[in-house]
């Protein structure tokens, strides 16, 4: 098994039962047994045909001598995988991309492979020449997402969002001072590494390393958490012998770092809806030697009495994920028309926490997407309708509303959201 004939394969089963990438990646790396090598060039090959289909789709459509209708979708996939790679992998040669692709077609579609062959090789010779009728296209993205960033952060910032989400992620871990400091952390790491500037204890890996050859994350002295997440966490103050209420946790990152604020002092209540989903918190605090945080299956809409008086709620409620499409790039093909019933939710959500604060105490809401409908909307209403509850201002160029928008352009983090409020009576 070959890592194209595996991305293939993979990519094939995604379209037909719309399997989440992530999930799909990590079940055919077990059941192929792929090597390093070929491992990194599946991953490479699934994850880049996700996230740049509407772009690869496009300069299909110029140089196909048939319409989109009439090429089945076994083919279009591996037509897909030979354009991304003539187009965005420069490791490459041209000739291995276009041989392989029509190798590729001669065991699956064996009649379509003289059509592959002839797209392909006309792509190699107007490459340089390709033009796109607009950003959206040319960065992957669907239009309608394109042009509500441009309607509400502008068009300079819009292009610069899309850019820096079509940028490789690069993984991000946090160290577990309980144990360590961020800087032993980086002297163990074998790839170049920068400290986080949102969150001082992150380190961001600038080369593609394999976790699972990473002794510090299997030993606990570190977990994966994106330097924005981290930032929100800490936006909670969280003191050791506070207790905290994170209403939305799994899978934990935020729980975690806000344990490790407190020195391990206190009480943290994790909650998600999903019971299955709480031991992948449980296993996490057992191996960072975390003894505070309790889990429960809770609904974070309905109240819960047990959860009153706390000194601290976050609520990390659940969105369209439009700040991580570097690391879902499924997300990026979601309709908006999927997501519009998500303010609803959110504002339950946050309202419903809201009933835990105690008097002084602080609220923090947290989103990953980018999308004021789903932000700063939501908080204006809240504070309309809250008048027991005011933004607590952070030392931010825009932290003086007592909310924040991480654009992904400017930490190479995930773009985030963020608001403060604190509860006056």
């Amino acid at each position: 098994m070959t890592a194209r004939n595996a991305a293939f394969l993979s990519l094939v089963r995604c379209e037909k039962a719309g399997k989440y990438t992530n999930l799909e990646l990590d079940a055919a790396i077990r059941k192929y047994g792929l090597d390093e090598s070929e491992r990194a060039l599946y991953t490479a090959l699934v994850y880049g045909v996700t996230e740049r289909a509407i772009t690869l789709d496009y300069v299909i459509s110029l140089f196909s001598s048939l319409p989109e209708r009439k090429i089945a979708p076994a083919v279009r996939v591996i037509l897909r995988l030979g354009v991304y790679q003539l187009l965005f992998l420069d490791r490459i040669p041209d000739h291995a991309a276009v041989s392989e692709s029509v190798e590729l077609c001669k065991r699956y579609s064996r009649a379509a492979a003289p059509f592959v062959n002839a797209v392909l090789r006309t792509v190699i010779r107007q490459k340089d020449g390709i033009t796109y009728p607009d950003p959206a296209v040319r960065y992957g993205l669907r239009r309608e997402v394109y042009e509500m960033w441009q309607e509400q952060y502008g068009a300079a910032l819009a292009e610069r969002i899309a850019g820096a989400l079509n940028t490789p992620a690069r993984m991000t871990l946090h160290a577990n001072t309980l144990r360590l400091s961020a800087g032993q952390l980086r002297e163990q790491i074998e790839c170049e590494t920068v400290q986080g500037v949102l969150c001082p204890d992150c380190v961001r890996l600038l080369e593609h390393m394999p976790v699972t050859d990473f002794a510090p994350l299997a030993d606990g002295q570190c977990f994966v958490q994106d330097e924005s997440s981290a930032y929100a966490a800490s936006l909670l103050d969280a003191r050791p012998g506070m207790r905290v209420v994170d209403a939305c946790a799994c899978p934990g990152g935020k729980s975690f770092a806000v344990a490790l604020q407190m020195q391990n002092q206190g009480e943290i209540l994790s909650c998600d809806l999903h019971e299955n989903k709480l031991s992948l918190i449980r296993s996490g605090a057992d191996r960072l030697g975390i003894s505070i945080i309790k889990t429960r299956a809770q609904d974070a809409r309905e109240y819960c009495p047990e959860f009153a008086e706390a000194d601290r709620v976050l609520c990390d409620v659940p969105c369209s994920g439009l700040g991580v499409i570097a690391k879902k790039p499924d997300l990026r093909h979601k309709p908006l028309s999927e997501i519009s019933h998500l303010p609803e939710v959110q504002y339950a959500i946050l309202e419903n926490c809201a009933r835990y604060v105690r008097h002084d105490g602080l609220l923090v809401y947290s989103t990953c997407t980018l999308n004021r409908a789903e932000n700063e909307l939501v908080i204006g209403r809240f504070l309309a309708h809250h008048g027991e509850f005011a933004p607590a201002l952070f030392d931010t160029p825009d932290g003086a509303l007592g909310m924040r928008t991480i654009f992904p352009d400017e930490y190479g983090s995930d773009g985030f959201f963020v608001a403060r409020l604190r509860r006056n009576c």
